[in-house]
This record gives structure tokens, C-alpha cells and sequence, in this order.
């Protein structure tokens, strides 16, 4: 069988897969976010954090949650691994360097998971299992409650109300997160991931001399590391370790576990709004962008001409043998089009072209289908300035849903996706025209700078992944980058919630015949256009200097 083939088969599979999960997980979803019921587990979690879940809460409120809890996450992370010295269970490593230290909480609560450090030599099993895998399952949660407040934000006429965050919290993490993890942790030990305490131990003789390994609780952090659009890695290697990845059908379930929750939020959107074709609709425009995105990636990897290409089969430099190019460029569009991170390749090692599609699926916002919740809730932000850029055209006042949006609405929408290009190219323009940073710099020319553009893309956008070749373990870039991620994570959540507040607090406007039909195919290629112009040419005199004078340079 050809590579090729084999690359369509696995796409096939994949959407075979998703397609399967679609219905019953979406409206599993929607069930939890609309049920006014509680479990028992649940309701010894609110007493233990003394919330009331059956409070209604404005934006404002719903904000404050959001916000005291993500602070109170880092505070909590960051001393677990200040104090790692001093605690059980971690195999003789040392405490976290400060810098590192608050580099590291902010990345796993901003669910970003970038990472300065090598897992397996850096962080002990409680830090590992106690703080950064119980990050992989809030922080997530957080993500789906934003999202969820937003539609309400639609869904809801003539109030401010939006939910309970510590409701919608809680029922994120045990009702939907923490049960698929269980059984996905199953499949991935079955595939051969491991899943122990073991400590550190020499393995066989390498060029003279032993290698340490240290065991872990890999696949239930490996689960929900891909579930949860999360990305740290246990290992170093991340994705492409063989005790995290170990073969080609894990890689293809980690694949899926990356793309069925966000895929799926477009059916519970349409359930929670009343109108499944308005969640088809969103859910074309980003199956559209992932399918295009991937089949550019195959192709620029596959089709690069030299003699040792031809020989390998395509650009295998940098790829697993276990996966090969199609396994390892459908990991790489998954990961950066949604906001995991994780990889099973050296996105570095890629094509100029390639590289270039992985920092391009970041920069559009990651909203196909994005992360956990955050790709809804940012598509449907650039489905608002879709339908003003149609209202404008026809002159005409824009609605989306049943809902006018005004002036405010507009300006709420507008701050959103100026956010994180802003943090991106300001920080990058200061890393390279400082004198320090460059330092950090593994190449020079077009390439070294895609090092760095690549790596503020990832902490702003809460990716987390890396173009491998920069030294991010300096104070610059732990601190810089920190900064990008927390910046990036929570207030592009402030004008969301701002704006499912002005939305819930509207009275529903009657369709006419003017009405711009927003679950009909037309939108979706309306859709796809405004964000492919507005988000990506955002960004492309800076790809002029990285990826593409790469590329075009090969």
C-alpha cells in the first residue's frame, strides 16, 4: 500500500470515527448544560467549595468565577512545583526555578501546556499527576463553560443570566471529561502506554554509557492531555515517546480524542439554540478548514522534490518511522488548528510550506474546530463580524440568531480577534530587537525567526506546541511567553462573556424575508472567507519573513 493511500485511509477513518460520536456526544452535552439536576458527587464538591450551583449568575458574576478560579489554579500550581523538593513522590528532582515555575502554571491553567522543560527530568509524579493533570481536566472544563455561557447568550431573551460557572464547571469535568478519560485511558494502555509510579532506573548501554527512564501515570495524563486540547507531554518527546504513542492506531485514537469534543459543541450548540442546522452550519465551516489544512500539509510533505526525498518518500526528516508522513501531518494539523499542542514530529524539521500551515492553523484563531470549548465560542465570534460584513453589503441591519448586532456587539467581536495578534507580533517584534533573545535562536535567517514567531503563536493562542530548535528556558521567554498565555486565554473570555450578556439581555427579533439565512451552505463559504481574511492576512507580512521566504527559498 502506498503512503498516500494510507494517508487517505486514515483521514477516512477519522471522519468515519468523529462522524459515530457526533449526535451521541453532542447531545449528551447538551443534556448536562441544560439539566437542572445534580449529582451526588457533584453536590459534595459545592459544599466543599461552599457554592451555591442553582444561583443564576450575570456576565459579571460568571466573569468573577472564571477569573478567582484560574488565579487561585495558578497560585496552587505554582507552589506544588516550588515545593517539589520537599514533597513525596518526586523521584529526586529539585523545586522549579521561579521563572519556570510561574511559565509552567500559568501554560497548564491557561490550557495552554507550553513547555520549558523536559517532563521525565524535571517533574515528580505528584507535580505531574497532582497539579498539571488536574489543570488538563479544569482548565478544559473552564474552556466548554465559557462556550456554553455564550450560547445562552443566544439562546436566552430578556435577561442577563447565563448559568452557574461552578455549575457548569463541575458538570464539565464529571459528567464529560472524566468518564471518557477513564475509558480512553483503558484503550491507550491497551495499545501499549504505560501507567505506573516506577521510579528512575538505568536502561541498557547507549554509546558507552546508560539512559534513565522513569515510569509515570502516562496514559491517564495522555488521555485528557488530548481529550481536554491540553498538549503537555509526560515525556520530553511528547506524542512521539513510544510510552505515550506507542504505535499507529494510538496515534490515530489520539488524534481522535483531539478533535470529538469540539466537533461535537457544534450539535450541542444547535440543541441549546433550538436549531441543529445552525450547529451544521458552523460545524461545515470547520470541517472545510480542517480538510483543506490537512490536505495542503500531505501534499507539501509528500510532494517535496530532492534525492533524498524521493528515496524516504517524502520529508520524513524530524517524523516517526512508526507513524511516516501521513500519521505525522495529520497529528500536526489537529494539534495546531485546535489549541493541544501536543506532537509526534519536530514541527521544525517540516517544509518551509509545512511549517508555515501549522503556525497558519494557530493564527486563524484555532477555531477548526479549535479548542474545548474556546473553537466554538471563537467561531462563533467571527460568525457575528460574518454576518455584519453581509449586513453591510446589503445595507441592512445584521442579526445573528434572533439577535441585532449593534454597535456594542460589534465592538465586543472586534477587541476579541485583535487580542492575540496584537500580543503575538508585539512580542515578537521586541524579542528580535532585543539583544538577548535572538541568542536563543538554534538557526538563523527565515528560519530562526519562524523559531520565535512560532512560539509567541503558540503561548497567545494556547497551542502550547514548539518549533523545537529555540531555547525557551530563559527569563525572557518564560516570562514573556507566560504572559502571552494568560493574556491570551482570559481576556479574549472577558469580551465573550460581555457579549453573551448584551445578547441574553436583548428581546428576540422575528425573521423576514430581509433575514440572512445563517444555517444555509452559503454562510458556511461566507464564513470560511472571513476568517481566512481577516485572521490569516493578519499575520502574513510576518509569515512573508518566516515560513514563506523559506519555502520559497527550498
Amino acid at each position: 500500500m502506498s503512503p498516500v493511500l494510507a494517508g487517505m485511509l486514515q483521514v477516512l477513518a477519522l471522519i468515519a470515527a468523529l462522524g459515530l460520536a457526533y449526535r451521541p456526544l453532542g447531545d449528551h452535552m447538551a443534556g448536562v448544560y441544560s439539566s437542572k439536576k445534580h449529582l451526588r458527587v457533584e453536590k459534595w464538591i459545592y459544599k466543599a467549595i461552599g457554592a451555591n450551583a442553582d444561583t443564576e449568575m450575570r456576565w459579571t458574576a460568571y466573569l468573577r468565577g472564571v477569573l478567582a478560579f484560574s488565579a487561585v489554579s495558578v497560585l496552587f500550581l505554582y507552589l506544588l512545583q516550588r515545593l517539589q523538593g520537599a514533597l513525596p513522590g518526586s523521584p529526586g528532582f529539585s523545586s522549579i526555578d521561579p521563572d519556570q515555575a510561574f511559565n509552567t502554571a500559568a501554560s497548564f491553567v491557561a490550557n495552554t501546556n507550553w513547555q520549558s522543560y523536559a517532563g521525565e527530568q524535571a517533574m515528580g509524579h505528584v507535580v505531574q499527576t497532582g497539579g498539571l493533570a488536574v489543570q488538563n481536566f479544569v482548565s478544559a472544563a473552564v474552556g466548554i463553560a465559557v462556550a456554553v455561557a455564550l450560547v445562552r447568550g443566544f439562546a436566552r431573551s430578556r435577561t442577563g443570566e447565563l448559568g452557574n460557572f461552578w455549575a457548569d464547571l463541575v458538570r464539565g469535568t464529571v459528567r464529560v471529561l472524566v468518564p471518557i478519560s477513564v475509558v480512553g485511558a483503558l484503550v491507550l494502555v491497551a495499545c501499549g502506554a504505560i501507567q505506573n509510579f516506577a521510579g528512575i532506573h538505568e536502561v541498557g548501554q547507549f554509546m558507552g554509557g546508560s539512559q534513565q527512564w522513569n515510569g509515570g501515570a502516562v496514559a491517564s495524563q495522555e488521555v485528557i492531555k488530548e481529550l481536554g486540547t491540553n498538549g503537555g507531554g509526560y515525556f520530553n518527546a511528547n506524542s512521539a515517546h513510544p510510552f505515550e504513542n506507542p504505535n499507529g492506531l494510538s496515534n490515530l485514537f489520539e488524534i481522535f480524542l483531539i478533535l470529538v469534543i469540539p466537533f461535537a459543541l457544534t450539535r450541542t450548540f444547535g440543541r441549546m439554540v433550538g436549531s441543529l442546522k445552525q450547529g451544521y452550519a458552523i460545524l461545515a465551516a470547520m470541517g472545510g478548514i480542517w480538510l483543506g489544512f490537512t490536505a495542503l500539509m500531505m501534499w507539501t510533505e509528500f510532494a517535496h522534490h530532492g534525492p533524498a526525498f524521493d528515496i524516504a518518500g517524502g520529508a520524513m526528516e524530524g517524523k516517526e518511522t512508526r507513524f511516516g508522513i501521513a500519521g505525522s501531518s495529520l497529528f500536526a494539523v489537529a494539534t495546531t488548528l485546535t489549541s493541544t499542542g501536543a506532537v509526534n514530529s519536530f514541527h521544525s524539521s517540516y517544509t518551509g510550506f509545512g511549517g508555515g500551515i501549522t503556525m497558519l492553523g494557530m493564527q486563524l484563531g484555532e477555531i477548526a474546530p479549535g479548542g474545548v470549548g474556546s473553537g466554538l465560542y471563537g467561531m462563533l465570534i467571527m460568525a457575528i463580524i460574518a454576518v455584519f460584513i453581509a449586513g453591510l453589503m446589503v445595507g441592512r441591519t445584521p442579526e445573528y440568531l434572533g439577535k441585532k448586532i449593534g454597535t456594542r456587539e460589534i465592538k465586543l467581536a472586534a477587541c476579541y480577534i485583535l487580542i492575540t495578534p496584537a500580543l503575538v507580533l508585539c512580542f515578537t517584534a521586541a524579542a528580535m530587537a532585543l539583544p538577548t533573545p535572538p541568542h536563543s535562536m538554534l538557526n538563523s535567517g527565515a528560519h530562526g525567526f519562524s523559531e520565535v514567531l512560532y512560539a509567541y503563536t503558540s503561548g497567545a493562542n494556547n497551542n502550547g506546541s514548539a518549533f523545537a530548535g529555540l531555547n525557551a528556558d530563559t527569563q525572557w521567554f518564560n516570562t514573556t511567553i507566560g504572559l502571552a498565555m494568560l493574556l491570551g486565554r482570559f481576556l479574549p473570555m472577558v469580551f465573550v462573556l460581555a457579549l453573551a450578556g448584551s445578547l441574553a439581555e436583548q428581546k428576540p427579533v422575528p425573521a423576514t424575508v430581509g433575514t440572512l439565512g445563517t444555517h444555509k451552505p452559503l454562510f458556511s463559504g461566507l464564513l470560511v472567507g472571513t476568517i481566512l481574511i481577516i485572521t490569516g492576512l493578519t499575520y502574513f507580512p510576518a509569515l512573508a519573513l518566516g515560513p514563506l521566504a523559506e519555502g520559497l527559498a527550498s
